[in-house]
C-alpha cells in the first residue's frame, strides 16, 4: 500500500509541474496578449485606415505577465540544469537557490 502512496505523490508532483511549466505559462502568457487590448482604442482616418492606439496600463500589465513566463521558463532551465550538475534547487528563503542533494 505504501508503494501506491508514493506512486501517487510523484504524479502529484509531475502534475503540478506540469500545469505550472506547461500549460500554465501559456495561459499566462495568452493574458499577457489580451492584456495590451485592456483600454486600448480604434482610431479611424478618412482614407479608411484603422489604427489601434494601446493604452500605457494594457503595455504594462501583459509586460509584467510576459516577466512571468520568462522568469517561469529560467526557473525551470535552472532545475534541469542544477540536475544534471547532481545539485538541487531550495526554495527555502523564497529565493531559489542550488544547493547540494542529500
Amino acid at each position: 500500500m505504501r508503494s501506491l502512496e508514493l506512486a501517487l505523490q510523484g504524479a502529484a508532483k509531475v502534475l503540478f509541474a506540469g500545469l505550472a511549466f506547461g500549460a500554465g505559462l501559456t495561459v499566462v502568457y495568452a493574458l499577457a496578449m489580451r492584456a495590451l487590448t485592456v483600454g486600448s482604442r480604434r482610431i479611424a482616418s478618412s482614407d479608411g485606415t484603422v489604427r489601434v492606439e494601446q493604452s500605457l496600463l494594457g503595455r504594462v500589465l501583459a509586460g509584467l505577465l510576459v516577466l512571468v513566463v520568462v522568469g517561469g521558463v529560467v526557473l525551470g532551465l535552472v532545475l534541469i540544469v542544477a540536475g544534471g550538475f547532481g545539485k538541487a534547487v531550495s526554495f527555502e528563503n523564497i529565493v531559489p537557490t542550488i544547493v547540494d542533494k542529500k
